[in-house]
């Protein structure tokens, strides 16, 4: 993010940096000269490339190469940390912006490197090489991890792009896609090949992954799982519980718990 165009209470140095945004904060279209890995201490973070948008909760860390355009939007109060790596950790990362699991380690070891004495290279106490090795260890970890984006890519085609502004607008939307087809003006058959063959997706995979992402936004400003499987488009409580679980890796209710609790 450009320095100029910092929200308040943020900081930014050579080797990292820290947002701390309101819900709703957002970010103009940016790049860096330096690939850089992203994590919410708390809140959720959204981020949009020119291949789609993906969702950053406090059991992820997202990584973006240098020079990828991007923006990010902060659901809920957010604490966003960033840690820029030089170009041989960098080479280590894949060449695309990527979302990983966040181990225990990882996430302290990000916070641990946005934090003092490690954020400012002029503080007292800074030691460079400590800083060093906390990021290759860091770059370590993320190799181990898996890849698990919550990921919803940019669709091109115009009849899925009238299709996901349905769902965008409404996630709880039980229509099935044939009724569906009919507002947008396309046929069941020809939006799931469209869906096949662009987002490698069935319509079922893609409206649960547009859901769950909506539903990350609720419980970050602070809905009950209740209230969040209804304006879901889940009829009960328990079914949207399986499915978060099965895509987030952790329950709603410990996940709302997690980033209450999250180390500032």
């Amino acid at each position: 993010m450009p320095i100029g165009r910092q929200p308040a209470a943020s900081r930014l140095w050579p080797s990292g940096g820290v947002h701390v945004w309101p819900s709703g904060q957002a970010s103009a279209l940016h790049s860096h000269r330096r690939g850089h890995l992203v994590y919410a201490a708390r809140g959720v973070l959204s981020l949009r490339t020119e291949r789609g948008t993906s969702i950053v909760p406090a059991n992820r860390v997202a990584w973006i190469p240098a020079g990828f355009g991007h923006r990010h939007r902060a659901y809920g109060h957010t604490d966003m940390r960033i840690v820029f790596l030089a170009a041989p950790a960098a080479r280590l990362l894949p060449a695309r912006p990527v979302v990983f699991t966040a181990s225990d380690l990882a996430r302290e070891l990000l916070l641990t490197l946005t934090g003092a004495p490690h954020d400012d290279p002029d503080a007292p106490g800074h030691d460079s090489a400590a800083s060093a090795r906390l990021r290759r260890v860091l770059v370590d970890q993320l190799r181990e991890a898996s890849e698990q984006p919550l990921h919803l890519p940019e669709p091109r085609d115009d009849r899925l792009r009238a299709l996901a502004r349905l769902l965008y607008a409404d996630p709880g939307d039980t229509r099935p896609l044939a009724d569906l087809g009919r507002t947008v003006g396309s046929s069941s058959r020809t939006l799931s090949r469209l869906l096949r063959d662009e987002l490698g997706m069935t319509f079922y995979e893609w409206r649960t992954q547009v859901r769950i992402h909506h539903a990350l936004v609720l419980l970050a400003e602070g809905h009950d799982t209740t209230r969040v499987a209804h304006a879901c488009g889940w009829a009960n409580p328990s079914g949207f519980i399986t499915a978060f679980t099965g895509v987030v890796g952790t329950t709603p209710g410990r996940y709302r718990t997690a980033g209450r609790t999250a180390r500032p």
